[in-house]
């Protein structure tokens, strides 16, 4: 078999894995010194030159292979000429792949690999082939899954060249297609920093480290794989927090500027990563969670994965090593798959007590939702599509319309542009709504006016916070309709006279089956801020919406 990047950095990892399963390996690169250097010390290889945007067929014609696996890269940006070579020479293909566009796609070469008479896999590494496997794992037995968070913590003392770089740098401060709230929206590559620690019982923690959103094919694939279309997040980072922080700094002005790319960077992030290398430390970690419904009940279920002593470059390579073997013995039918949905977890288990690799899965009940803690036994008395819209578990989505009407005065306009209330007229709405840890975030977009704000309970009563200022709320509920009825606010955690307090109206209920609500703000003196009336209907959480516009996202 040939593998392209034989002698490089996953490349390399995977050949001396293939090697020790009996395979002879071409190991192939556009360098012929450095395939030379490493095939001396490598029992079974033979060096060949072969650059992967060059005239792949003219090589496939010469040596013969039973397998190509590119594990060259980058594949941000690439084609399909690699694959579409060996669909024509009837030569197996297998990828390391993790961008996003060209996994997702693969599916395109079908007709030629059907016609070719071999299997075409793209993906064949931590993801989607890993994270695929665990997720579908995970979501055995669950009706509806709402979300699936997904993280990657690299070690620093792990290798990575020029092609991994570009491959991070080519999605930093860029937008990122995302389904989320029931539809697809847009987050920033490198942006919505998060900090975590990774824990297995029986085994030291993975101190807490930072992850940033990344681009990777389980973004747009894993939605159609679970029941319930969730919402997708992946995040990723290394334990050298600068490194982290650095790419999500650089990743504002690429934002805010437009600045069209950064991979020209690449070649400079090895020689800084060797420089950093004694700070960091030989672990990395993995990390899948689900949250859902089973039987009515809320649970969060979590994959953890560490890696010790170095082990964990090991990961990304053992889905293609696996896949060779189910090649090799003809279990795969001509045609172009993605790996996600290709492999088992317990495929990868026997791999995994070999390397010092454990992982573990937890299982925990998630309280109730907000409005539900709040109301008690009230909840269960509300109007039907009043309780489903509030009964949120992670991540849930409505539409619907909305009329707003503004105070005409100018203090009264002016108040509405600093608070950000949504303009005068007739809107169509969409709702967005996520929980973390019993805070619920509700991002409201009349039109293309976002409004959000955040939602949390304190003594017994609700609290709802725009920027500087909070506002807490008594729900006075009955079985036709619920209110929020103000008894304080404070700015900056000051807590301000009820006589300057906003006059707030707020109802909800349901009429013809819909949900409704009428909402309204004054000031004394100045009277009428602003009011929006209308009706919203939750995104059934096994709707597919706007399918055909997903490969429409901005990537």
């Amino acid at each position: 078999m040939l593998v392209l990047g034989g002698y490089g950095g996953f490349g390399a990892r995977l050949t001396h894995r293939l090697v020790g399963h009996g395979h002879s390996v071409l190991v192939a690169g556009r360098n012929a010194e450095k395939a030379a250097a490493f095939c001396a010390s490598v029992v079974g290889t033979t060096p060949i030159v072969a650059d992967r945007d060059g005239d792949i067929g003219r090589v496939l014609a010469d040596h013969r292979p039973d397998l190509l696996i590119d594990a060259a890269g980058p594949f941000q940006g690439s084609g399909y000429q690699v694959a579409l070579a060996c669909a024509k020479a009837s030569v197996p293909y297998i990828d390391l792949a993790d961008a996003r566009g060209f996994v997702v796609n693969i599916g395109t070469l079908n007709e030629a690999a059907r016609a070719g008479n071999v299997p075409i896999i793209s993906g064949a590494s931590s993801v989607p082939a890993l994270s695929g496997a665990v997720a579908r794992h995970l979501a055995e037995g669950m009706d509806t899954v709402r979300s699936v968070e997904m993280a990657i913590s690299a070690s620093n003392r792990a290798t990575s060249g020029v092609s991994v770089a570009a491959a991070i740098l080519s999605y930093v401060g860029k937008p990122i297609s995302l389904w989320r709230g029931g539809r697809w929206t847009q987050g920033w590559g490198w942006q919505e920093l998060r900090r975590d620690s990774f824990r297995i019982p029986g085994k030291p923690p993975l101190p807490a480290r930072w992850f940033a959103l990344a681009d990777v094919p389980d973004n747009e694939l894993m939605p159609d794989m679970l029941p319930g279309r969730p919402a997708v997040t992946f995040r990723a980072g290394t334990d050298i927090s600068l490194q982290t922080l650095g790419l999500w700094l650089i990743s504002w002005p690429v934002r805010w500027l437009r600045i069209a790319s950064l991979e020209k960077l690449a070649p400079l992030i090895p020689p800084l990563q060797r420089l950093t290398r004694f700070l960091g430390s030989d672990r990395s970690g993995m990390r899948v969670t689900l949250k859902g419904t089973i039987a009515g009940r809320r649970i969060e279920r979590s994959w953890i994965l560490l890696a010790d002593n170095g082990d964990g470059p090991e990961i990304p390579t053992l889905a293609a090593a696996i896949l060779t073997e189910v090649l090799v013995a003809g279990k795969l039918p001509a045609g172009a798959y993605d790996a996600g949905r290709l492999l088992a977890l317990r495929d990868f288990e026997p791999v995994f007590t070999s390397l010092s690799i454990d992982h573990d899965i937890a299982e925990a009940e998630l309280p109730q939702p907000l409005y539900g803690r709040i109301l008690s036994a009230r909840f269960a008395r509300l109007p039907d599509a009043v309780r489903e819209l509030h009964d949120i578990c992670a991540d849930g989505g409505a539409a619907g319309e909305a009329y707003v009407e503004r105070g005409r005065s100018p203090a009264a306009g002016l108040i509405a542009r600093v608070m950000g209330f949504p303009p005068a007229g007739k809107h169509a709405l969409h709702v967005a709504f996520s929980e973390r840890n019993g805070v619920e975030t509700w991002t409201r977009e009349f039109g293309r006016h976002r409004l959000r704000s955040y939602l949390s309970e304190r003594d017994g009563q609700l609290v709802e916070r725009f920027g500087p200022l909070r506002f807490r709320f008594a729900l006075v509920a009955d079985p036709a309709s619920l209110e929020m009825q103000m008894r304080g606010w404070s700015w900056l955690g000051i807590p301000m006279p009820m006589l300057l307090a906003p006059r707030s109206y707020a109802r909800e209920w349901q009429e013809g089956g819909r949900f409704r609500f009428d909402v309204s703000v004054s000031l004394p003196l100045i009277g009428l801020i602003v009011r929006y009336t209308g009706w919203l209907t939750p995104h059934a959480h096994a709707h597919i919406e706007g399918q055909s516009s997903r490969r429409a996202s901005a990537r």
